[in-house]
């Protein structure tokens, strides 16, 4: 497959890289006897029941399932994929990622983009520094100097090709910086600079790598307060420099986001997430606005966990999200009619995620108010009282879901329960769906039965040694745990034809494991992550088999060994039931006669 990275380099990463080393950057871990654990990243949880194994290369959460090896931790935390999450660990060792198919880095694109880019924010960087215009209108808004600074605040200039003319030196350049959305095309072709005379807001991922950016129109340049365009002639603005095709565009909207870009889907990206992390070694909370000043004001003023959507409403993604940041999630809108449709969108994407432990509210405005200005208004105390009296979930769903309802008559408490319950039903199973339930009863009178919620992270169990285990789950798991056992046998393998479940999977497994001697746990749940027999062999992972290596050896070889003999009787019966049928060839004789001599030996 063209752009494939072959298998065996993901099992030699996965051997060098240390999971604990990855995980520990992002999450604080405590050693607990061979292993390490902490408070699990993905859901909310007072005790922690998040474990590493260095041994297995794996993580495993008790509490929601979360699993899998340093390549699935990165693409779960940092919202990776899969190919990006292989580049990352690459890159902590050196090496160059190889593609099969032909093309030796399929994905270089990716990584000339990011540099272009970041590029392009230092280029709007200094044409701030260079605007006295732009910097004014910053100044206007009242941002400090290193206020500008951590949220890379620039400027793009009054130009039609100024980013262009800086950066698209070539023709693969051009064609990067079109790619990346940063510029646009004509009606005849021509390609010219998506952001000119605006303020901008460079828009980062969670690795804190420019993947977009949002603009803000300011008033049109004038020649005599911001000079002259080199080159152009005296008396001549840049607006009457603008190509023909392109002349009817020069304002455009107030705001402006980059387009969908293989970096940037904007339903997936929330403005002023890398920075608030960067503030918290842990966070304790976010608030989620509307725009991007609203973000940086609250920044400055004492408010650093402020987020922005870009330009869309909250998404499921964006839920997802802001959960995993933190449990406390406060929502800002305007007071008016678009505001709380806007927060209602929010409940219906953040109803699915709200496990035990998670609180969403909501806070609503005074009329003609934003963040910026109120908390400017009234400082960083009154933004945080507004706060505090924000509007819990449950209160704004069901004021919202009854406000023209008359509850006073059966008709309209059986409107509110009928509205109500498909809404509920995505609630995860817990107390907070228990409570919003009985409130729905106490509201209406109304028994409501809901169906339980799909669960995208079962609750699972610390699991334990199995009382009773076949003995070909025995060896899988044996097998899965330290895939070195398979080392310990040779070739051939008679029990391959033993009719029992789960038997093509181990032949399968010990083949894998003695091709790819370095194989850890991590790695082999990795070739099976797109298999049907991925949850099966997770599970077995976390299988508790007390004893050291040696024991491990012996069990295994045992179990291989008593599956032989089963299939040295499964051989004799299968003879016996023939030669009492029709009479034997001389092979089938003598193989009959050899085990049941083998029998007799052992018995």
């Amino acid at each position: 497959m063209s752009g494939r990275i072959p298998e065996k380099f993901i099992d030699d990463l996965l051997a060098r890289v240390d999971i604990v080393d990855v995980i520990q950057e992002r999450v604080p871990l405590k050693k607990a006897g061979r292993d390490w654990s902490a408070r699990c990243p993905f859901h909310d949880e007072r005790s922690p029941s998040f474990t590493v194994s260095p041994a297995k290369q794996f993580y495993h959460c008790f509490g929601c399932g979360a699993h899998g090896s340093a390549i699935g931790f990165l693409m779960n935390y940092d919202r990776l994929e899969f190919p990006d999450a292989v580049e990352e660990l690459a890159n902590r060792l050196g090496l160059k990622v190889p593609y099969e198919g032909g093309r030796e880095a399929p994905r270089e694109d990716s990584t000339d983009l990011y540099k272009l880019l970041d590029a392009a924010a230092a280029f709007y960087r200094r044409q701030l520094e260079a605007s006295a215009r732009a910097r004014a209108y910053f100044e206007d808004r009242g941002l400090d100097a290193s206020t500008l600074a951590r949220f890379n605040l620039g400027f793009a200039p009054d130009a039609w090709d100024a980013l262009k003319n800086a950066l698209g030196t070539n023709t693969q350049r051009i064609t990067l910086l079109e790619k990346a959305g940063m510029l646009t095309s004509g009606e005849r072709g021509s390609k010219y600079d998506r952001f000119r005379n605006r303020v901008m807001f460079p828009i980062l991922d969670r690795r804190g790598r420019t993947i977009a950016f949002g603009g803000r129109i300011i008033p049109a340049v004038r020649p005599d307060r911001e000079g002259q365009q080199a080159g152009m002639p005296a008396g001549t603005s840049q607006l009457n420099a603008a190509p023909k095709e392109a002349s009817d565009k020069a304002e455009g909207p107030k705001y402006l986001n980059s387009p969908e870009t293989p970096l940037f889907h904007k339903g997936r990206e929330l403005f002023g997430l890398w920075q608030v992390r960067e503030a918290h070694a842990k966070i304790p909370r976010l608030v989620v606005v509307e725009g991007y000043m609203d973000v940086i004001s609250l920044h400055q003023f004492g408010v650093p966990q402020a987020v922005a959507t870009l330009g869309t409403a909250t998404t499921r993604d964006h839920a997802e999200i802001l959960f995993r940041q933190c449990a406390d999630v406060y929502f800002c809108f305007d007071g008016d009619r678009a505001g709380r449709q806007a927060a209602w969108r929010a409940v219906e994407s953040v109803l699915p995620r709200m496990r035990d432990g998670r609180q969403a509210l909501f806070l609503f405005l005074p009329e003609g108010e934003d963040p910026d200005t109120l908390v400017r208004k009234e400082g960083l105390a009154g933004f945080e009282q507004r706060l505090k009296d924000a509007m819990p979930l449950s209160e704004f769903f069901f004021g919202e879901l009854g406000k023209d309802v008359n509850l006073g008559s059966l008709d309209g408490r059986a409107r509110l329960a009928e509205r109500a319950r498909p809404l509920l039903a995505q609630i995860p199973d817990g107390a907070f769906r228990d409570l919003m339930l009985a409130e729905l009863d106490r509201t209406t009178g109304v028994r409501v039965q809901v169906a339980a919620a799909p669960s995208e992270a079962p609750a699972k169990p610390r699991v334990a040694r199995p009382a009773q285990r076949s003995l070909v789950r025995a060896a899988i798991t044996l097998l899965v745990q330290r895939p070195v056992l398979a080392l310990a046998l040779d070739p051939p393998w008679s029990f391959a034809e033993l009719r029992q479940p789960g038997i093509a999977l181990l032949v399968e497994l010990i083949a894998l494991c003695r091709a790819r001697a370095n194989l850890t746990t991590g790695a082999l749940l990795e070739h099976f992550a797109e298999r049907d027999e991925a949850k099966a062999l997770q599970k077995l992972a976390v299988v508790d088999f007390p004893g050291g290596e040696s024991e491990a050896r012996a069990e295994f070889v045992d179990a291989i060994a008593q599956l032989e003999r089963q299939t040295a009787q499964q051989r004799l019966d299968d003879l016996t039931r023939r030669q009492a049928e029709a009479p034997l060839t001389n092979e089938e004789k003598q193989q009959l006669r050899a085990l049941l001599a083998d029998k007799a030996a052992r018995s």
